[in-house]
Formats: structure tokens, sequence, C-alpha cells
């Protein structure tokens, strides 16, 4: 199952791979996303300190994450480096990989649910959801979050965004993080409560644009309790100033009160 990268690896890529076998000059390794083409470590490549027995360094069955010095494909030959990959671009890499295993494991479950060969579903199905998103993983977290919408606009079948959506929504959770204030408004219109509806309509469109979910709950008029829940601190905190933002200018045109305060 392709995930729309090339036939062979470009020089530059960061790539994982596996240590097949390892000799005194070098480590032979396969590229896991590049149907396991080999792919040669030299042992000047492995630490920009002197190695003195590369064993040491790498081992067969061995996961490593590295970069593509040269690709010969007439020859079948690509040359790798270990020490030329940082931490940070290793850490991605990583978390990378792990979440483009577990795309193709619910994809494949998707394939099983709906009778159908796994490669004819990303043909179908898989292949436009990494050319809307980007990766196969980010439309299922997508999905995850917003439902079978996500996937449909990308091109996919309402059936088979179905099925993708619900399996997604069971295995990809979210951890986020929840922030909360407290709103208290008042309005001397006789139109008041559908004026503090608009506005909390208009603040729920506003959260979604920045990535987070909305919850308001009454506390007793004319108090409101407004949660914010994002992937992370920052984002939640922006959202909810956002939000809040938003509920305040629209009850700068309307005559009555408006305060918060933050939990």
């Amino acid at each position: 199952m392709g995930l729309g990268l090339p036939e062979w690896p470009e020089v530059g890529y960061v790539v994982i791979a596996t240590v097949k076998r390892v000799e005194s000059y070098g480590a032979y390794v396969g590229l896991d996303e590049f149907g396991g083409k080999e792919g040669l470590l030299h042992i000047s490549e492995i630490s920009s300190r002197w190695v003195r027995n590369i064993r040491n360094h790498v081992r067969p069955g061995q996961k490593v994450v590295l970069q593509v010095l040269r690709t010969d494909q007439s020859k079948e030959q690509v040359d790798l480096s270990l020490r030329r990959v940082s931490k940070d671009e290793k850490r991605k890499k990583l978390e990378e990989w792990k979440k483009a295993r577990k795309a193709e494991t619910l994809l494949t479950q998707a394939a099983h649910d709906l009778e159908t060969d796994v490669d004819e579903l990303y043909n179908s199905a898989g292949s436009k959801i990494v050319e809307y998103y980007g990766s196969l993983y980010e439309g299922l977290e997508a999905s995850s979050k917003n439902g079978a919408s996500a996937l449909h606009e990308s091109g996919v079948s309402e059936k088979v965004a179905q099925v993708l959506s619900e399996i997604a929504k069971e295995k990809i959770v979210f951890k986020g993080v929840t922030i909360q204030g407290v709103i208290e408004m008042t309005s001397l219109s006789n139109s008041g409560v559908e004026e503090i509806k608009m506005a909390f309509f208009d603040a729920s469109e506003v959260a979604d644009e920045y990535d987070s979910s909305i919850n308001i709950t009454t506390l007793g008029a004319p108090k409101y309790r407004i949660e914010l829940t994002a992937d992370d601190y920052k984002k939640a905190e922006l959202a909810l100033d956002k939000t809040v933002s938003s509920i305040r200018d629209n009850w700068d045109k309307i005559e009555g009160t408006f305060n918060y305060t933050r939990d």
C-alpha cells in the first residue's frame, strides 16, 4: 500500500530503516517506507566521533532514522547517514512513522468492514485523503474530531467516509487541554435571549476556526460558563481569548452589560 511517496527516496529525505546486517565498514539497512529497498550506512556516517566498533552503535533488527545522501537507481544503491539527523528530526520522524502505521492499521480495518481489498481502498479513498490533508493520519484525525464530512469533502464516498470516521473516532483519542471562564451578560432588549444565543453561535464558529471545541453552560442567568478544549494549552488560551472577544464585540452593539472572569 503506497502512502504518496516516490518509488525511491530523494536526497535529503529523512527515512525510517531497519538494520539487516552489520559489516566492519558499515551497515546494510532496509528502507521501511520504500518497499524494503536496501541502503548502506557507511561507518563514517554513523557518528561525528571516531567509531571504534560499529556494533556498539547499530545492530541487526534495530530501527534507525537516517538521512539520504545519494541515490543511484541504476545500481539500486542508496547511501545514508545517521550522524546528520538531529534529535528533533529523529523525534518528528518517529512520531510521523507511528502515526502512518496506525493510519494503515485503521485503513486495513475499514477494508475488512467494507469487504474490499486494502490496496483498492487506498487507491479509491486513501490517496484522496493524502492529497487533501497531506497524510492519511491527518485526514483520519480530522474525521475523528469532525465526523465523516471531513473525509467526504476530500472526495471520499459517503459510505467509506462513514466507516472510516467511526473507526477513527474509536481508535484516535484526543487528550487535549480544557480551560474555562465565566461570562456574565445582561440585555435590556426584549429579544435578549435570542441575542445571547446568536452571540454564542458566532463564538462556536470562532472556536472552530482556531481548531478547538467549545462548550457553554448556564450557571443561572445572567452567568454562563465557557469551556474551550484544544490540543495544547497555548491553542486553548488563544481560542478562549478569541471566542470571548467575539462575544464581547457582539455585546458592544447591545444595550446591556458584559463581564468576563477567567477561572
